[in-house]
């Protein structure tokens, strides 16, 4: 939308301080003037134009900048963070944010807020920012930024396209936090974890054929990865690491691989996985889960491998380190300070629920198509969300 030909018929070249002002209104007493939110740049997501989280004046604040609904916050201290909103309510907000408003006709207020979203603007935010740990860019800097405006009708055309867009988004958004908190209740529910914090090895069973188990009775081998072989770009074994591991599975786009001379020496025996063995991230990033897909792998030192025995199956035990409960235990036994770690000792100790093979199969069946029922959602989310931003900077206008 910003980046069309000057020749384009009816769009002008505007500085941003032609079509928008920096409102100065402030507050200085917010709870006497009857103003009960205030928002901080912890409250505004990335990418999220709405407001979901504030904090409440009663509690304190010393906020005195006011804001209304329909004006536009824009964070300017570490503008690469991406913090838009447009308000729905009135409050006070942070000192490190800017309450932006049209300045005239010549501009819809709609459109302000997408107008600040373009990857143009936040370049030009970030690129005028001072400031070494906590930079900021400044009004007359923001104020300078020129992109090409087009005639009112056809801004009606993008904000129609734009709040289409948005509430598809916001639709999917609710479904995919439903689908999260089903997948959260089931998982609790179906896994027996109510009380995990609380379990030892004398606690009453939750059904017949359910056993009170530690995960060293169900693996055969809980070790970590050892020290990296030399990574090498050849078609060597893959060499997972804790980055790796994310959502459930292995991103092997981000792995490297490893010398296949190494891998098959003894110095890395304990570092070899096979297909069907559960990883835990143990250092930096915790309680990250997934289970091994291919017999070219082998891990590092941030890494543990959990390998099932007879008694259980994999991704049974995947659904268990990754439930809410066990994610907790394991946070709770962590350690370190600067770098946080998982003591494998500890992980071999913990306690929980298993029930026949038969069962580990059927709970890992319900819990994998809610799996998927939250990815879809999310994967058409991301996919709109590029959609929108291929608009948004003019890639497919000619599509509206």
């Amino acid at each position: 939308m910003l980046e069309q030909p000057m020749s384009k018929a009816g769009w002008t070249r505007v500085a941003f301080g032609d079509v928008v002002r920096l409102s100065k209104a402030r507050v200085a007493d917010p709870e006497a003037a009857g103003i009960e939110r205030f928002v901080g740049l912890e409250h505004i997501e990335p990418g999220d134009l709405r407001i979901r989280r504030w904090g409440d004046v009663a509690d304190g604040t010393t906020f005195t900048t006011l804001f209304k609904p329909g004006q536009v916050l824009f964070g300017k201290r570490r503008a690469y963070q991406r913090k838009v909103a447009v308000a729905d309510f009135e409050g006070v907000c942070s000192g490190d944010i800017y309450v932006l408003e049209p300045a005239n006709d010549r501009l819809m207020p709609e459109l302000l807020p997408f107008l600040c979203q373009t990857d143009a603007f936040f370049d030009h935010a970030v690129g005028t920012s001072a400031g070494s740990l906590s930079p900021r860019t400044n009004w007359t800097s923001l104020a300078s930024f020129e992109f090409l405006l087009p005639p009112i009708q056809e801004q009606a055309r993008l904000v129609e396209a734009f709040l289409s867009f948005d509430n598809a988004c916001e639709a999917l958004r609710e479904l995919s936090n439903k689908s999260r908190d089903l997948l959260f209740s089931t998982s609790t529910e179906l896994l027996h974890q109510h009380n995990l914090l609380k379990l030892t090895p004398t606690s009453t069973l939750p059904a017949p054929g359910w056993r009170n188990v530690a995960f060293n009775d169900v693996c055969e081998r809980i070790t970590y990865g050892f020290t990296n072989p030399m990574p090498t770009t050849d078609a060597g074994p893959w060499m997972v690491t804790a980055k790796d591991v994310v959502d459930g599975i292995i991103d092997y786009t981000s792995a490297r691989h490893t010398r296949r001379d190494a891998f098959e020496t003894e110095l890395t025996e304990k570092s070899r996985v096979r297909i069907g063995d559960v990883l835990l991230t143990k250092d930096g990033t915790l309680g990250r889960v997934a289970v091994v897909d291919r017999d070219d792998v082998c891990i590092n030192q941030s890494v543990a491998v959990l390998r099932p025995n007879d008694r259980s199956d994999g991704v049974f035990l995947s659904k268990v380190l990754r439930a809410p409960q066990m994610q907790a235990r394991l946070m709770k036994d962590s350690g370190g300070s600067a770098v946080k770690h998982l003591y494998i000792t500890k992980v071999g100790e913990t306690r929980f629920f298993l029930p026949s093979i038969e069962e580990q199969a059927r709970i890992s069946g319900i819990l994998n198509s809610l799996e998927e029922r939250v990815n879809a959602s999310e994967k058409r989310l991301s996919e709109l969300n590029s959609l929108k931003k291929s608009i948004l900077e003019g890639e497919v206008h000619h599509a509206l």
